[in-house]
């Protein structure tokens, strides 16, 4: 009898220590290894078009992920189309991104391409918005509101009236769609006429072309009005050859370094500029929270608005002094 209890004690004893040694096990095993460099976050910028806005969105990416610290940036820029912002994305999800940010060219179009990424990835949208897709958030410029400061830089510009002519690359984008309507939302009613709104796919030797041949076709026009960021500088470039520089005024978008000077030296009226570097810091920062299960700064619309505001001879050199200081040149 004593024999059997024994055996019994034994047998117990062995149970729990085989009992205790799994659990320990168990806990041991299910332990999250600690995070190396490898595992760190994938990011993703990706424009429409080239141009040196988006360099200064660069620098804002660069220096979101420089102080986060956990994650790594892919920049890409998009030759102008459609086709290649596809690429583009597809190329990202091949390499498993853990979320990008994008410009679109044609958003209505790329709705689809939206939404089948979200089904992956997290997916931001910038500078141009598609609305109704799938997209977690939208940082960027409230296009409606810059055209109308743009509207109000041509009245001031043509207290007496005029013909003008728009620019852009795209007519189809959503920022492109939103300032021109912005501007005709401004000047309904007043002298000043819209004759055409010129498109050049991105192209800036088509952007100057399609200038020069407004020039020619119409000696009398008042004042050109550049959407985007190289058409300014385009316009610039075909009023000088042409030897109209004062003779024709000139209104247009952001903030290239052609643009800034012929702001300066008076050839350009005025320029209404974005804050890309912030297009950049924020994703990055708002991404990389998101994907920690933070999601709180996004607001409930999904819509994260950036200012803009006009830049004149007045202050344009305060201007590129703070711009300069975001890009590192001093």
């Amino acid at each position: 009898m004593k024999r059997l209890r024994m055996s019994f004690v034994l047998i117990l004893c062995a149970v729990c220590l085989v009992f205790a040694y799994g659990c320990g096990q168990k806990k041991e095993t299910s332990k999250e290894p600690k995070r190396s460099s490898q595992d760190k976050l994938k990011l993703a910028f990706i424009t429409n078009v080239p141009a040196d806005f988006w360099t200064i969105a660069r620098r804002g990416c660069e220096k979101a992920i420089e102080e986060l610290g956990n994650a790594n940036l892919d920049f890409r820029i998009n030759d102008g189309d459609t086709a290649g912002q596809k690429r583009i994305v597809e190329d990202l999800l091949a390499k498993k991104i853990d979320g990008f940010a994008i410009s679109l060219v044609d958003p209505v179009n790329q709705t689809l391409l939206v939404n089948d990424a979200a089904k992956q990835t997290l997916v931001f949208t910038q500078d141009s918005d598609a609305p109704g897709s799938d997209r977690a958030c939208y940082v960027g410029t409230d296009n409606l509101a810059a055209g109308r400061m743009a509207g109000e830089e041509i009245k001031k510009v043509l207290p007496d009236g005029g013909k003008i002519m728009v620019f852009v690359g795209k007519r189809d984008s959503q920022n492109a769609l939103e300032r021109f309507n912005g501007i005709k939302e401004v000047l309904k009613g007043s002298s000043i006429e819209i004759i055409d709104l010129r498109t050049d796919d991105g192209d800036r030797v088509r952007a100057k072309a399609n200038v020069a041949d407004t020039l020619v076709k119409y000696p009398n026009i008042s004042c050109l009005v550049g959407l985007w960021a190289y058409n300014g500088p385009a316009i610039l470039s075909a009023v000088e050859e042409a030897g109209k520089i004062g003779k024709v005024a000139i209104v247009c978008f952001d903030e290239e370094e052609q643009t800034l000077r012929g702001v300066k030296h008076g050839a350009i009226f005025s320029t209404v500029v974005q804050q890309p570097y912030d297009f950049g810091y924020q994703c990055m920062k708002l991404m990389a929270a998101t994907l920690s299960g933070n999601d709180s700064a996004i607001p409930e619309n999904k819509i994260i608005i950036v200012p803009t505001m006009v830049i004149t001879k007045e202050n344009v050199d305060q201007f590129r002094k703070r711009l300069n200081t975001l890009l590192g040149k001093g």
